[in-house]
């Protein structure tokens, strides 16, 4: 239904801007490892520590708002309002770029076809966590590290498997 209707007014908030900061970080440290994996003999070695730049990100926003939030409002904003429509909005958001990644990966020659897709699923994650972020009015980074994360970890398990069966060579 578009993005959120006061979108103008959150893009004024540190806390709006920190959820795509976390999620296109992912995006193009996963998409710089999917292109690494994709290639026989091509190690997304020096790529795999930057993975932890999401996370790291996500923890530091949780420490901030967990000292900076009143300790009564900590559960709200963890649980938010929309956890349901966020573990299935992005799964289902990602489920187009994740197959579209998996069929590059076939046309590749991954070594590890479930490390690769696993990046394709994080990718995939990523790409749909970003765009989700611009419709989801739960700004709290307890929310975004933890629900954005399990519906991106359900596109990397799903890409790990896709991996493993549909990218052999």
């Amino acid at each position: 239904a578009g993005p959120r209707p006061d979108i103008g007014a959150a893009a004024g908030s540190v806390r709006f801007l920190f959820k795509f900061a976390v999620t296109i970080s992912l995006a193009v440290v996963a998409f710089n490892c999917l292109r690494r994996l994709s290639r026989p003999g091509d190690r997304a070695g020096r790529s795999l520590p930057l993975l932890g730049i999401a996370p790291a990100l996500a923890v530091a926003g949780v420490i901030l708002e967990m000292l900076t939030a009143p300790p009564e409002a900590l559960g709200m904003l963890w649980i938010g309002k929309n956890i349901l429509v966020c573990l299935t909005y992005i799964p289902l958001i990602g489920l187009g770029p994740l197959a579209l990644f998996l069929a590059f990966l076939r046309h590749g020659a991954p070594t590890r076809p479930d490390l690769a897709g696993a990046a394709a699923g994080l990718l995939a994650g990523g790409i749909a966590a970003t765009f989700y972020a611009a419709h989801c009015t739960d700004d709290s980074p307890l929310f975004v590290a933890t629900w954005y994360s399990v519906a991106i970890g359900v596109l990397a398990i799903a890409g790990a498997l896709g991996g493993r069966f549909f990218a052999r060579w």
